[in-house]
């Protein structure tokens, strides 16, 4: 994702847009994910989601939110683990390292829905549940994958 924008803007819209105004940073990131996400992913809405702070099924993030409706990327890999290693965990990391804006993705590997939910912090118990995703039944490495991203995450 880095090599999508210039060098300076990912660390600038932290200080610029993400700190002083989250909710505007986490609707525009939606917004934009639509624009520029949906040729990759598949037909996508903003909707409502829960945000840092929310409790139970409060969803006070109004438009933060990002609905994939059908993941071609999931879909075509068939892949629980690719999910995961190489879309998920890599796109969370970049938003919250590189523009400052928490974000969950949720990915549901029976409707091959996902959830993008900017303004909420993935915790420790959501990425060890995502890891711990068993495969697809129509995984085609059969459970190879899996094994080779655990591997490079004990090397890490």
């Amino acid at each position: 994702l880095r090599t999508l924008f210039p060098s300076w803007l990912p660390n600038a819209f932290g200080w610029m847009f993400a700190k002083p105004f989250p909710a505007f940073s986490a609707k525009m990131n939606a917004w934009a994910t639509v624009v520029a996400g949906t040729w990759l992913m598949g037909e996508c809405e903003i909707n409502d989601c829960k945000i840092d702070g929310d409790e139970g099924d409060e969803k006070s993030g109004v438009n933060q939110g990002l609905l994939v409706k059908r993941c071609r990327f999931l879909e075509e890999s068939g892949c629980a683990s690719v999910c995961v290693n190489s879309c998920k965990l890599p796109t969370q990391q970049f938003f919250i390292e590189d523009m400052g804006l928490p974000l969950t993705m949720e990915p549901d590997y029976e409707t091959y829905e996902c959830q993008f939910s900017f303004g909420l912090s993935p915790t420790m118990q959501d990425e060890l549940d995502a890891k711990g995703t068993p495969c697809l039944s129509r995984c085609p490495s059969s459970g190879g994958l899996r094994s080779k991203h655990m591997k490079q995450d004990e090397d890490s």
